[in-house]
């Protein structure tokens, strides 16, 4: 049985007992989160589609919290000396899932 959930823009499939890493969210670590924005629910040969969303909600707990790669940003100007050079950290929550009630 797995899921498709919206967080944070996102869409992500989710399964019970694996994890995955959404935009950040807030709470401590160890804290309970549910998703209610269920777009999409399998189970064997049932499918249910939303439209737009499900009543149907996903639990899980955080893990911890953290930050992706570096991502640098350059911009130049050829001829003109406008060079700027800025990095970006994306944060990240990473949450396991628990169970999906449909």
């Amino acid at each position: 049985m797995y899921a498709i959930i919206k967080s944070g823009g996102k869409q992500h499939k989710v399964e019970a007992g694996r994890y995955i890493d959404v935009e950040l969210l807030t709470g401590a670590e160890g804290d309970a989160v549910t998703f209610d924005q269920v777009l999409m629910v399998v189970d064997g040969d049932k499918v249910q589609i939303g439209n737009p969303a499900l009543k149907a909600t996903v639990s899980g707990k955080i893990v911890k919290h953290g930050r992706g790669p570096k991502i640098v940003v350059y911009k130049m100007r050829p001829k003109k000396h406008y060079r700027r050079r800025q990095g970006h950290r994306q944060g990240f929550t990473r949450v396991m899932i628990e169970g999906i009630k449909a």
